[in-house]
């Protein structure tokens, strides 16, 4: 029988402040609008930013549309940009100050759980240095190396 050694850690949410993501993968699924962006830290973290982009009667969400529109002319610091592919926001850098939202759970009101937000979008050219912490484990099975270049 083999014997598997487990970690130490569960998830831990991205700590609050200001951080650097890559985006390394962007979805869209065009019959119901809905756009997920896969991002990472530095030091492994992931988050996935998603937009809704069209409603529930099938018509364009401006809110998010404006939103999605802020955040892509970020990533690619071009604020003239009129229309672009999802995918051309892959391989992008972007600062935003994380902020999270501690909610009580809805399947159990004594416990509380954390959402993280993005906020204060702005324009990076890459991870500003190296992790002071190597991450040791890969539980995503992302390549981190060729992620983070």
């Amino acid at each position: 029988m083999a014997r598997i050694k487990l970690s130490e850690g569960g998830f831990t949410p991205i700590p609050e402040g200001e951080h650097i993501f890559k985006i390394v993968k962007s979805n869209y699924d065009e019959d119901f609008g809905k756009l997920e962006i896969e991002m990472v830290t530095q030091s492994g973290q992931k988050h996935v930013e998603r937009f809704h982009l069209i409603n529930n009667e099938g018509e364009v969400n401006e809110g998010a549309l404006n939103a999605f529109s802020y955040f892509a002319k970020t990533a690619l610091n071009n604020f003239n940009l009129d229309e672009i592919d999802h995918t051309d926001i892959e391989g992008c850098y972007i600062k935003a100050t994380v902020v999270h939202n501690k909610q009580p759970s809805n399947k159990d009101p004594n416990k509380t759980v954390t959402f993280v937000n993005l906020k204060e979008y702005s324009a990076a050219s890459g991870f500003e240095d190296k992790p002071d912490v190597k991450v040791s484990s890969n539980p995503g099975g992302i390549d981190l190396d060729a992620i983070l270049g």
